[in-house]
């Protein structure tokens, strides 16, 4: 799994990536994490709000911090279909959605 924190590198952003790192180690993923500093990468993806969350190239969320027990909510979905095989989709799972959506 590829786990990109995007961002200029703020308290924030380093909070997300202890957050996503936490719930990685916790659900036992193996993951490489990439931070992503420049504006031009961050904005291809579609985020205006920093910090971002993005997963095997799918933004999970953008401008908040979650707790690292919500972030293992949006990587759990990812990590049980990627071990099925089945392709993921985060609007397919609805704590993901919610939670991408600002709600939680």
């Amino acid at each position: 799994m590829n786990i990109k924190i995007l961002g200029s590198g703020c308290a924030n952003c380093v909070n997300l990536e202890k957050a996503a790192k936490q719930a990685a180690s916790d659900l036992g993923i193996e993951a490489t994490f990439e931070k992503v500093t420049d504006y031009a990468d961050i904005a291809s993806y579609g985020i205006m709000h920093t910090p971002g969350l993005v997963v095997d190239e799918q933004v999970l969320l953008s401008g908040r911090v979650p707790t690292a027990a919500q972030v293992k909510e949006l990587l759990a979905p990812s990590w049980a279909d990627r071990r099925s095989g089945r392709r993921w989709n985060i609007e397919a799972h609805a704590g993901a959605s919610r939670l991408r959506n600002g709600a939680g």
